[in-house]
């Protein structure tokens, strides 16, 4: 976890350095982030069973969230499972939506989500619109964080 936690930190707030919030990444492809979009929803039982069972080091969910200022995706962390619905903390600063904050609860329900993540021995399992995103990262940086992806 040691050398994970860097990648992923740098992962979630590299564009926040620039006083962008790392929830308003533009310029990736979009057709390549709805099929990674797709393929989360279409996985997401997989993630329920792994968070079910506890075997993985943290669980996250992205959550597509609205306002009348527009939307962004957000990461909820430490997610809980319940009755359809993801529970968790926002992990992100917003950027367009004024109706949430770092570290708020939150609540989505399963079929709502935008993609699914958890990680286990360093590794990143789901993930799936990181992969859309790495093209706006710096080449040693994308792949660095390429490498902990598991496809």
């Amino acid at each position: 976890m040691k050398t994970l936690l860097p990648l992923i930190l740098i992962f979630l707030v590299c564009i926040a350095c620039s006083k962008t919030p790392d929830t308003l990444v533009s310029k990736f492809d979009e057709k390549q982030m709805d099929a990674a979009i797709a393929k989360a929803k279409s996985s997401v039982q997989d993630f329920i069973d792994e968070l079910q069972a506890k075997n993985a080091d943290s669980y996250s969910v992205k959550a597509p969230i609205t306002d009348k200022h527009g939307t962004e995706h957000f990461w909820v962390t430490d997610v809980t499972y319940k009755d359809g619905a993801f529970s968790g903390l926002i992990g992100n600063d917003p950027g367009i939506v004024k109706n949430v904050k770092f570290g708020q609860p939150w609540t989505i329900k399963k079929e709502d989500i935008s993609d699914w993540m958890y990680i286990k021995n360093e590794m990143i399992h789901g993930g799936f619109t990181i992969e859309p995103l790495l093209g706006t990262f710096p080449k040693e940086e994308a792949e660095a964080i390429r490498s902990k992806l598991v496809r």
